[in-house]
Formats: structure tokens, sequence, C-alpha cells
């Protein structure tokens, strides 16, 4: 159910590197996000995608992990990403993506775990060492980074607690625990049918 495939989506930042994710699965990835909605019909994403283990620690170099997570720097060696899509906006056909990056990200995100792959969707770029390791173009605006990989960390969803505070956390069992909002806390207007 989707709803399932839902809960499960969380944002993966510890994986097992040495389990391949091969440039067919990426693909296939893409693809998702490529049907997906685009406002206007504009179509403007255009992506990079990699698995070589040399690329992918050129792109690791250019990426922050979890700002909640102050003592941690991001995955180590062995728990990082073996692939990774990175998604751009085509200036030449719309100087902004609007919400498409957003819509073809969850798209991706949710194919990548009904396949058993997590994946964690990166905003905080180095977006120029970047763009100069995987030769750019200026007219493509770097717009996120999705890692993916097979899932070496358990996710939980809890409840925001009373003191409203939404960080999410792990505990010492290395589980993240990621608080969300109520649904009561959501709906500010129903009108019954």
């Amino acid at each position: 159910m989707i709803v399932d495939l839902i809960k499960q989506n969380r944002s993966c930042r510890r994986f097992y590197q040495d389990h391949p994710v091969d440039q067919e699965m990426l693909k296939s990835l893409v693809n998702l996000g490529r049907i997906s909605a685009s406002g206007a019909h504009l179509q403007p994403l255009k992506y990079i995608i990699s698995c070589d283990p040399d690329q992918n620690a050129n792109i690791f170099s250019c990426l922050a992990w979890a700002g909640y997570l102050k003592d941690w720097k991001g995955p180590q060696a062995g728990e990082q990403p073996s692939a990774y899509i990175i998604m751009l906006c085509d200036t030449e056909i719309s100087k902004d993506p609007g919400c498409d990056h957003g819509i073809a990200s969850q798209s991706i995100l949710l194919g990548a775990r009904e396949k058993g792959l997590g994946g964690c969707m990166i905003a905080t770029i180095n977006k120029e060492a970047l763009r100069e390791h995987l030769n750019i173009p200026k007219q493509y605006k770097i717009v996120f980074v999705l890692a993916i990989g097979k899932p070496k960390e358990e996710a939980v969803l809890e409840t925001v607690g009373a003191d409203g505070n939404i960080r999410y956390w792990r505990d010492e069992q290395g589980v993240h625990h990621v608080p969300k909002r109520s649904l009561e806390d959501i709906i500010i207007g129903e009108y019954k049918c």
C-alpha cells in the first residue's frame, strides 16, 4: 500500500556501500522522475547519474549531511551511498524548477524504496565544487543530489512531543527517530461532507 511505502521512505544517511546500485537501476529511477508531473509541462529537469566509486567520492566530498545531528559529519567509509542522482534545472527551458524537483525526487525515492533501496535528498551542496568535479555546464542549475543505496539504518516515526520539537535524532543503538506533527495539528479547517 502507498501509505506503507511513504512511511518507509525516510531520509537514509547510512548505507551498505559495498552493495552495488547499477546504472540500469539508476536509469529506471530517473525514469520515474521523467514521467512525473511537471509545472506548465515544461520538464526542465535533467540528471547526472553515478555508480562509479571514484566519481562517487568526488560527489560525496561536496555534500553536507544531517544538519540536526551536530556531532555527526556524515556517513563513514563503508556507509556511504553506492550511487547518486544529481538533479539539474536546464535554465534554457526554465530559470526555476518550480515544484518539479520535489515531485520528481519523491517519485524517485519512493521507487528506490520499493526496490529495497533507500535515499536521501540533499540540498546542502558545495555547488561550485560539484560543478567542477562533474564538468556541469553553466546552463544547468544544480538543484538536489539524491544519495541512493541499500539502507544500513533503521528510521522510526515519532509523534512530536508537547515541547513541539521537530528535530530528528538518533538513540544509543543508532536508530533514527523522526518526529512528525499529528494529523489533528496540521488540519486547521474541516467542512463535513
